[in-house]
């Protein structure tokens, strides 16, 4: 956006209020997104979101304010439509065994976007400044892979008819108190209308709003890792001319920690959760997400988020500790996001398209909030405001995952008929 602004004096478009623009628009359709998959279905969901990307993408051939703010609340409508449907369309293809598997897997693929785009992007931005060639080759590519992505979704398959998630085992107290009525055969409005009321009565149960919690740090970390990190990296001078290219280069390690994470999670998922629940994987997140926060508080200065800048961290800012900050977030982000979508999809599968569309309102609104003040506070606020919500959400999860647990164990247990005849004579 910086470069665009410096060729065309009319343009005053800003990164940082586009991003908040998406995120609130995508935080208001979530709501909505449950109505239209109730008449569409998950898979049309998707593909319409994936239309509106497309849209987005292209938009950047013309650079105007107003273009670039329009196309912004699109792909929040886009957003809002594709994440829900994904979210449930994992949950009809998954069950109780696979759908920790299946988040991780899926996790590992879609970050392998941060590494090929980033790698991409590292060998482009060869130059301090990037120019309008420069440009044109990147939203080029990037447009016709958005194509042809929207274009292999055409062929996804229908989901199986088979018992939803957790149909097949017994229904524990926590249960009834998420679960919602059965999806009923209704007219299109009607149902849109019931889906919407589902959304707000199981935004409403206490499990739920424990989990917001959780739900807003993975948008605040997904603001700083996504907008604001590694285009810090490129605003410190002292990392020499070729800083711009750096920013590349932290987005692919970001998106190797999330490769990484994702497939480790993926791989080991179902005896992880069998044995001890998603705790595990929380708690490693916390311990390297601290990690990536206290490095790069040593590391860059707090002007950094802002423009190009001549100071310097507490330490001797080094190349080596900022991407290592970069793995450190992409990983950590990955233990958070896989296991979320496991838990969503294993205690509200019968309100999946409700489930997730909640998860994302609560990130993206987070987000759309962290991206306004972004542009105000330094890098150091940004810090604490990550520190004090990581252990909030930390906690909420771990505490919410014990109690659903601990009430399925005191839940009564199914008597075998034969020991009752064994034993009914005896006093």
């Amino acid at each position: 956006m910086n470069s665009i602004s410096d060729e065309f004096e009319d343009f005053h478009g800003n990164a940082y209020v586009s991003l908040a623009i998406i995120y609130a628009v995508f935080a208001t359709c979530n709501w909505l997104a449950p109505s239209y998959i109730s008449v569409t279905g998950p898979r049309i969901a998707i593909l319409t979101g994936a239309c509106c990307y497309v849209l987005f993408i292209a938009s950047f051939f013309w650079p105007h304010d107003a273009l670039l703010y329009t196309m912004s609340a699109i792909v929040g409508i886009g957003a809002a439509l594709m994440w829900t449907g994904h979210g449930q369309y994992l949950t009809e293809n998954s069950d109780n065994e696979t759908m920790s598997r299946n988040a991780g897997i899926f996790w590992a693929i879609f970050q392998t976007s941060q590494f090929a785009g980033n790698l991409f992007v590292f060998f482009i931005f060869t130059k301090s400044k990037i120019d309008k060639e420069q440009r044109t080759i990147v939203f080029s590519v990037l447009t016709g892979l958005a194509v042809v992505g929207a274009g292999v979704l055409l062929v996804l398959r229908k989901s199986p008819q088979k018992l939803l998630l957790g149909e097949a085992e017994g229904v524990s107290n926590a249960d009834k108190e998420l679960r919602l009525p059965e999806p009923r055969r209704e007219k299109p409005l009607l149902a849109a209308w019931n889906a919407f009321v589902d959304a707000i009565r199981l935004f409403l149960t206490s499990n739920m709003l424990l989990l917001s919690l959780t739900f807003i740090y993975t948008g605040l970390e997904l603001t700083f890792y996504s907008g604001v990190y590694s285009s810090s990296i490129g605003f410190v001078k002292v990392l020499g001319e070729d800083r711009k290219k750096l920013v590349g280069l932290s987005g692919i390690f970001i998106g190797v920690g999330e490769v990484v994470g994702g497939a480790v999670f993926g791989i080991l998922a179902s005896k992880i959760s069998r044995k001890c629940g998603g705790w595990p994987v929380i708690l490693t997140g916390l311990t390297v997400h601290l990690f990536a926060f206290i490095s790069i508080f040593l590391n860059l200065p707090n002007d950094a988020s802002f423009k190009d800048t001549d100071n310097v961290g507490y330490i001797e800012t080094s190349k080596f500790l900022a991407l290592a900050g970069s793995l450190a977030l992409g990983f950590g982000d990955a233990c958070y996001n896989t296991q979320v979508y496991s838990l969503l999809g294993v205690l509200f599968a019968n309100e999946s398209a409700s489930a997730f569309a909640l998860f994302k309102f609560c990130q993206s609104v987070a987000a759309a909030i962290s991206f306004s003040y972004s542009t105000e506070v330094g890098l150091y606020v940004q810090l604490a405001v990550l520190l004090v919500a990581i252990f909030i959400g930390t906690g909420a999860f771990c505490y919410v995952e014990y109690k659903v647990k601990k009430s399925k164990n005191e839940s009564p247990q199914e008597i075998d008929p034969a020991l009752v005849d064994a034993t009914s004579g005896e006093d």
